[in-house]
């Protein structure tokens, strides 16, 4: 794969083979590939990048873009290739009705995170621009075991951490809802001074701790004393309801972030309060206590921030300045830090929902900031035709000075 440019065609159909995208999306690829046809190249360049090597790969999906692929060919009146019939044929006798697949069945995915021009100097960025990292999943996000599924604002989140390295590296970052664990991967890419990631399932926690470990990260199950093995990554047990003050003192992260969290109005509640009390507490950070009898000095929209964007900001300083971090302190362990804050990306699907989450964050006395429009993350993810970055919010929250 390194030797082919980012944006030829040829790798985002293997990239997307591998995230296991919809045979809608291979085959419209393969297309690309053929100059509009599904031609006898491009079937030997499925076979010999693709197929061929998807040893142990989830069979009902294979044959299920096996059956599309020859199709396809099949309705251009073209030639399919010996190996492809042979392989459906295989597929055929040995997986004889999907209905017996088990809706919250796992499969491995390899989430392909392809570098463009211009961000090549980036410390997240490999000597190829290609990062791959494998993840188990649930086979279907919408028929249970939601906590092992790779949601949208999750790549999001993972595409802002390797689009500003410098925002996160050598800082204490805690994720709320870490689901398959991609957030936390990536937080270790860039070598954030910790990285501890929670859940309130323990089967979805399991499924995490299996993906730190795939990724060749060590695990940790409890919270002992801190350690400066970078290469270590904490896994929590968190319900939200049921969090307790001091256990959350403990962590006391620099950065919070969570990703499509706010979706049951029940749970909400919860969320804030968990928020809160961890944008509360750092670990030489302080947040003013505000009077109960002032008025909230809660913020939303993206007002100032509108000019500024991404990697066209001239300097480190532009781009802090947007996050809300200050810059005096990155890469250094001495003199104090600055206020804890949370990254919160989500997709609004209820609009009634977003508004109560927005009202008790101002019943908790959080500032809120849209980022939306100002600090976008890179486009690393451009063989994903659903993953659709224009849907999902980002949204900052810090304590009210």
């Amino acid at each position: 794969m390194e030797e082919h440019g980012l944006d030829d065609p040829s790798l985002h159909l293997v990239s997307a083979f591998l995230a296991m995208e919809p045979s809608d999306s291979l085959i419209s690829r393969a297309r690309v590939c053929g100059g509009g046809l599904i031609t006898e190249q491009v079937q030997e360049f499925i076979w010999d990048h693709c197929l061929s090597k998807a040893a142990g790969f989830h069979a009902p999906y294979l044959k299920n873009f096996l059956k599309k692929l020859i199709t396809e060919v099949e309705l251009e009146h073209g030639s399919v290739l010996d190996n492809l019939y042979e392989l459906y044929a295989h597929h055929m006798t040995s997986i004889k009705d999907n209905s017996l697949v088990k809706s919250d069945e796992k499969v491995h995915k390899k989430i392909s995170f392809l570098f463009p021009d211009g961000y090549s100097d980036l410390q997240s960025c490999p000597h190829s621009r290609v990062l791959v990292f494998p993840l188990q999943c649930s086979l279907n996000i919408l028929e249970g075991d939601t906590g092992c599924s790779i949601w949208p604002s999750s790549l999001f989140l993972s595409e802002l951490i390797l689009s500003y390295p410098e925002l996160f590296s050598s800082k204490s970052c805690f994720e709320i809802g870490s689901g398959v664990g991609l957030v936390g991967i990536c937080l270790a890419h860039v070598k954030a001074s910790e990285v501890i990631l929670s859940d309130g399932d323990l089967s979805t926690l399991a499924n995490m701790k299996s993906n730190l470990e795939l990724n060749h990260l060590n695990v940790e199950l409890e919270m002992p004393e801190r350690n400066k093995n970078l290469n270590m990554v904490k896994c929590m047990y968190l319900p939200w309801e049921s969090a307790s003050e001091s256990k959350l003192q403990d962590v006391m992260p620099d950065i919070v972030l969570g990703a499509d969290v706010i979706y049951d109005p029940a749970s909400l509640p919860h969320l804030v309060r968990v928020i809160s009390i961890l944008l509360s507490h750092a670990k030489s950070y302080s947040c003013r206590q505000v009077a109960s009898d002032l008025a909230p000095n809660s913020k939303y929209g993206n007002g100032e921030l509108h000019n500024k964007n991404q990697r066209n900001c001239e300097d480190l300083a532009d781009v802090s300045a947007v996050a809300g971090t200050t810059i005096n302190n990155y890469g250094s362990g001495d003199g104090p830090k600055e206020a804890p804050l949370a990254y919160i990306a989500c997709v609004v699907r209820n609009v009634e929902t977003f508004s109560y989450f927005l009202s008790l964050v101002d019943q908790a006395k959080l500032d809120i900031v849209d980022l939306t429009g100002s600090l976008k993350p890179a486009s690393l993810l451009p063989y994903m035709h659903a993953y659709n970055e224009a849907s999902i919010r980002l949204l900052r929250i810090t304590c009210s000075r």
